[in-house]
C-alpha cells in the first residue's frame, strides 16, 4: 500500500482503485483506522483521541488531492 503521508509518527496510506467507499488507512504504532475521505468518518479500528484530531485534520486540509488519488 503506498505512503501518501508521515507526519509525527502517523503514516496515512491509500490504495489507489481500492474498494468503495473511497477511504484511506492511518497507522500509529499498534493503532490502525480506515477513515471516509467524503464523511471522515472512522469505517475500521481506532486511534488514540489526540492522533485522531491531527488525522482528521490533516485530511479536511487534503481532501481534494485524496479525492484525487
Amino acid at each position: 500500500m503506498p505512503t501518501i503521508s508521515v507526519f509525527y509518527g502517523i503514516v496515512i496510506r491509500m490504495f489507489f482503485r481500492d474498494h468503495a467507499p473511497s477511504h484511506f488507512h492511518a497507522d500509529y504504532g499498534e493503532f490502525a483506522v480506515v477513515i471516509s475521505i467524503e464523511t471522515l468518518e472512522i469505517l475500521t479500528g481506532s486511534l488514540p483521541r489526540r492522533t485522531l484530531a491531527l488525522v482528521l485534520e490533516w485530511a479536511a486540509l487534503h481532501r481534494e488531492e485524496l479525492r484525487a488519488d
